[in-house]
Order: C-alpha cells, then structure tokens, then sequence
C-alpha cells in the first residue's frame, strides 16, 4: 500500500502531472523525472545551434511538429537583414527547416518577438513550455510551467517529446495590497529584485507568486513579473492561473480549449517565503550593471541620456499604452523633445503595432522623436543594426544592463516603459507619477483589450499515470583510481559571471568551433586564450556562474577553449544543463576555506568523485548526479541519444549501459 500523496506546490502539480513512469502519484523535492513536453519554442539565433545537434542526430522525425513553435527575432531587423551575412545565413537556416518539415507555428522576420505572439496567442494553464532562450519563464504567467534551457535540451525534446528535470525547491513571492495607478510589473519585479538579490534565494528553485488582490494583475503584468523571473536566477516563475487568465484565452480563436488550472495544495512546503506591500511602491531603476541594482526614481532623477529603448520581450502591449499616454500629457503641457535621433519604440508583435496605430498611440510616440522599429529583440541584445554607443547611457524597459549588453561600451539602466517615456523628452531620468496623475483611467482602460463576462474555472488535480515496475539503481561508476585525474593551472573569476560574458552575443551567430573559442571573454578579458595557451586551465568562481541567457555557446567556447574544468560556488541552472550535455566537468564547490586559499595560477587537481586538492589540502566538491552523471558518461547528450534512440532517457533514468 502506498502512503498518502504529499502536498504539492504549483510548480509540482504541472510537473507530476506530465510526469513518465512514477511510481508514485506525486514528486518531492530532488526527484529526477523525465517529463512530456507540450511545446518546444525557439528564435533563429537558437536555431543556429539547435541545427548542429539536429544534423549530429541525423535530422529525425519530430515527435510533433505543431508544437514546435519558431520566430524570427533576434538580429533580424530590416537593415541587419539586408545587409548582414551572418543574419542572412541564421534566417535561411530557419526558413528552410520551417518549410522542409512543415511549421505551422513559423513566423518570419519581424513579426513577433517570439514570446510576445506564443503568450498571447498559443499557451494555456497547466503545459510545459522548454524554450531555448531564458525568458521562457516569462509564459508562467499563464500559469504553464516554462523554462529556458540550451538548444540541445530543447532540441532533444522536440525529437522525443519529453525532457528530463530535477524536481527544485520552490520560493513563495506574495504581493500584498494593490499597486498605484501607473506603476507596473516591470517596477513590481524590479522591487523583487532590489530585495531578494540576484542568483540568491531564487537559484534554481521554482518561483510561484501569489497575491492579495490577484485578480487586479493583467496578464500583461503577470508576464513581465515572470520574465524577469530568469534575472531572479530562478528556474522558473509562475502564478496560479484564474479567471484573468480565462478571459484572454476566451478572446482567442482557438488554442483555448485545454487548460488546466492547477493549484498550490495549502500545506505545500516551500523553501522560503517573502511578501512585498505594493500600496507604498515608487517608480523603480535599476543601475547598471545588474538589474538587483536598484534604487528609486528619485534617487537616480537627473541622471544625464544619451537615449532611450521602448521595447524587448519584457515590454508588453499594456505598457505601451501606458508609455504612450505619459508622452501625450508631456507633449500636452508644452514640453517639447530635445533633438536626438536616439529614441526608439519597438512594439512585441504585428498586431500590437497594428492596435497603437489604430488608436492613434504610435502617432503619439512619433511627435515625441521616436522611431518606431519592426518586431524584433532590437537594443536589448545590441547585436543588430541599432545599439547604444560606447560611454553612452540609455534608459531601456528592456530586463538586462549587463556591460556592454545595449553594444560595446555601452551604458545601460532599466526601467519601466512609463518611466522610460516620462525621461524621454528631457533625456534625464524623471518620475513619470507627475504625468501619470494627469492620465484618464478610464480611457486607459479603455484602450486595453476588451474583457469578456468572466468564465468561472474548474480547479485540476494531476493524473500521472504511474507505472508498476520496480525502480532500478543506477549503474555503478567506475573505480575512480581507474579515471583520469583532472588537473590544471586555475584562472579566477568573481561572482555572477554572466553568459554575456563568456561569449557576448555578437558571435552567437558562430559554428566553427576555433572561432567560437577566440570569442570567449571577448570584453572582460581579452587574454584568456593566451593564459589557455601556456598550459592546462581550470575556472575558479564565485555565486551564480553562467547566469544570464540560455546560450549554449558560452559552454562551447569553454569547451573548444580547452578548459579541463569548471569548479563554483554556485550555476545558473541552465548552464548546467549545457555542461552536462557538453560533457564538461564541472564541479559545484562553496566551502569558503577553499576559495579563501585557491589563487590565480595556482595548481589544482580534481577526482571525479569531487575531491579537489588544492597545495596540500582537499576539499569535498559536489559532482553531478543521477540522469545528469549517464548522460556525461555517455560523451553528452548527443553521443547518448545516438546510443539508445528514442529510450535514452528511459534508459539513462534506469541507470543502464
């Protein structure tokens, strides 16, 4: 006989749901299971190394090409398109992968950004989303369980249908009380931030926030809040979906008819708990360079321009609206905008761009010296035709300020779109709450989409089927004495080194491993190779090491590079993911003796059981384990799909050979 299923919280609901072969009708904590994946999504700049692994894999069969959804929309604006070899060959890859096996859900150069379209118009409650971009968690405000992980994770997924995961501790964020007129998500996550930190209590743990007063907060709010989950370093963010959230699904044509609405059992256990007031909430800024580097709007106001961004993924129609209607009552009271070429308003999607025009909004932005761009990621990546220039500072609504994110040298603060607008004319930071007092709320509302009569919702239990069979151990490691030991000369880095970092954007566009290699460090220190070149190298670093975007390609240049390993305190898990199907060892090391003594150059030599020597003295590592341990023991997630087929992970799990 079974015990009683233990409560679950939101997060573990979706995931025991969807969950293959338990042999229990509920997950806890540190459970690997393998997972159904009900959609898999993806940008062309992904797709550049999503393709590698596809052709290592002999470019099978999907296991459902209608739920592979693929968009255009990271280095491909107009002019980058026309004129950019590199941008060129990305979208060919694309456009032709997307006829050869039939996309229906394939959008082409500036029509969406891709999360902006499969938010609105494609994800219901209860499924799981595996994306190749980090901001995949921003579709948790739908109450779906989204993560971003590498292009070989997703790829895989989108060959078999399913992935696996450890099942992660999980954080309570509650807002209590209701949010001032004109302040938004972007503020709200950006005070979650300035609290809680980066990649600290939300390092790959589940996010599930909650409300007071939920059913004040849009969808719209409810994706910025969970976009910017992945700066948190959470796995992934999620709210309990309502009928807020049934009333955008009944707006739509279809994509609507199967949603689950799951809920947090009251008895879940969660690792912590935090409750933020929002009735008392200021407009927020983030400084550069990390978006917990938070402070008021006052305390920043004057702060010199140089330019600003309206747009990226985090920015939603709402904001827009709202943005739009800052710079009206600006232009209204006889401000007009110092000359500059360097505004810029970049709406999600087609239809938003579409919907602003027709309410005479984006009319709005044009006599406030905006330019309006196509759909794309645009300054947020800073890799396409328009970027800040070096020494320049901008205000962006975007959800990044890593160095040299907007472009090279550049200098980038963030804040919410109505902040964003209200220090457009002047160029200087302004508190947009002046402005924002003068708004109509009842136009406002009205220029929001239509609400229809609030469908009541049915509350889902999961229904795993559970398997009968015995679990079966893992097969034994081999004698450590039998392994090579790892050994090298370390280069030290510090805390929160970013993907940006180990490899900029720029040259995420590269296959040619050698290439790929010269581009690691690029900014932050041009001499890695040439240390590289002079012996064997060992990474030493700090908290949260490889946070930031999903790309595989910081995992390769590290690989190509020739690093024999990597040894911190703490990985963004999507990183993680990527050594672990790169098969590049790396080992998870806090003891704060040991990072008080290692040092630059200094000699380090690593078992495979996690002990690290260190000049006479040895410190006990966490090496991986589990799935994750077979999976780097099969040479990387290719080499063991090529193995075992389509039962990889059936037999991974098991711990077979």
């Amino acid at each position: 006989m079974q015990p009683p299923p233990k409560p679950m919280t939101l997060t573990q609901k979706i995931l025991c749901h969807h969950a293959i072969g338990l042999e229990r009708p509920w997950v806890e904590v540190g459970d690997t299971i393998r997972i159904r994946a009900d959609w898999t999504i993806a940008s062309e700049l992904a797709w550049n190394g999503m393709n590698a692994t596809y052709e290592k894999l002999g470019r099978p069969v999907l296991h459902d090409s209608d739920r592979f959804y693929l968009a255009l929309d990271h280095t491909v604006d107009p002019l980058t398109l026309a004129s950019d070899e590199r941008t060129q060959r990305l979208v060919e890859l694309s456009r032709s992968f997307a006829k050869r096996v039939g996309l229906r859900h394939f959008y082409d150069a500036n029509q969406t950004i891709m999360h902006t379209k499969f938010y609105r118009d494609l994800v219901q409650p209860g499924q799981t989303v595996i994306g190749a971009d980090s901001h995949t968690s921003s579709h948790g405000g739908l109450g779906a369980f989204a993560i971003g992980l590498g292009g070989a994770d997703v790829c895989v997924a989108m060959v078999l249908g399913e992935t696996w995961i450890q099942v992660p501790e999980s954080i309570q964020v509650t807002y209590a009380g209701r949010l001032p007129f004109g302040l938004t998500g972007k503020d709200v996550i950006l005070e979650t931030l300035g609290t809680l930190g980066r990649n600290t209590v939300a390092m790959e743990r589940s996010v599930e926030y909650v409300g007071d007063a939920l059913e004040d907060f849009s969808t719209d709010f409810r994706f910025t809040v969970a976009n910017m989950t992945a700066e948190l370093g959470g796995l992934n963010g999620i709210f309990p979906a309502d009928d807020c959230v049934a009333d955008l699904l009944a707006r739509r044509s279809d994509a609507k008819d199967s949603p689950l609405y799951f809920r947090a059992a009251p008895d879940a256990e969660y690792a912590a708990r935090f409750r933020f007031d929002l009735g008392d909430l200021e407009p927020k800024v983030a400084k550069p360079y990390s978006p917990d580097n938070v402070c008021s709007v006052k305390e920043c106001e004057g702060q010199t321009l140089q330019g600003v961004f309206i747009g990226a993924c985090t920015t939603t129609e709402e904001e827009l609206i709202l943005a739009a209607l800052v710079l009206r009552r600006a232009l209204a009271s006889g401000v007009a905008p110092e000359p500059s070429a360097n505004r810029l308003v970049v709406p999600g999607s087609l239809a938003i761009t579409q919907n602003l025009r027709q309410k005479g909004l984006l009319e709005v932005y044009e006599r406030a010296g905006f330019r309006v761009g196509v759909p794309g990621c645009s300054m947020c990546l800073g890799i396409a035709s328009d970027k800040a220039q070096p020494g320049e500072n901008w205000l962006t609504s975007q959800n990044r300020n890593f160095e040299n994110r907007m472009g090279a040298g550049s200098i980038a603060w963030l804040a919410s779109a109505p902040t964003v607008a209200a220090s457009a004319l002047g160029l200087r930071v302004t508190d947009p709450r002046t402005l924002i007092a003068e708004i109509d709320q009842a136009e406002f509302a009205a220029l929001l989409a239509p609400t229809s009569p609030r469908a009541s919702i049915t509350v889902t239990e999961p229904s795993p089927p559970v398997s009968l069979r015995q679990p079966e151990s893992l097969a034994t490691e081999p004698d450590v004495e039998e392994r090579l030991v790892l050994s090298g000369c370390v280069q030290l880095f510090g805390d929160h080194v970013d993907t940006d970092a180990i490899i900029p954007g720029e040259f995420c566009h590269l296959s040619d491993p050698e290439q790929i290699a010269a581009a690691a460090f690029h900014y932050v220190r041009p001499d890695f190779r040439d240390r590289i070149a002079r012996g064997q190298t060992i990474i030493v670093a700090g908290e949260g090491w490889g946070s930031g975007s999903s790309r595989e390609h910081a995992v390769w240049a590290l690989k190509y590079a020739g690093i024999v390993a990597v040894i911190a305190k703490s990985f963004a898990y999507i990183h993680r993911r990527n050594l672990v199907n790169e098969a590049v060892a790396f080992f998870e090391l806090a003891a704060p003796e040991f990072h008080a003594a290692v040092r630059d150059g200094a000699a380090i030599a690593i078992r495979p059981d996690g002990l690290v020597s260190l000049e006479g003295q040895s410190f006990a590592a966490r090496p991986c384990s589990g799935i994750a341990l077979q999976i780097q023991a099969a040479g990387g997630v290719v080499p063991a799909l090529q193995r075992y087929g389509a039962q990889a992970f059936d037999v991974l799990s098991a711990g077979l050979s």
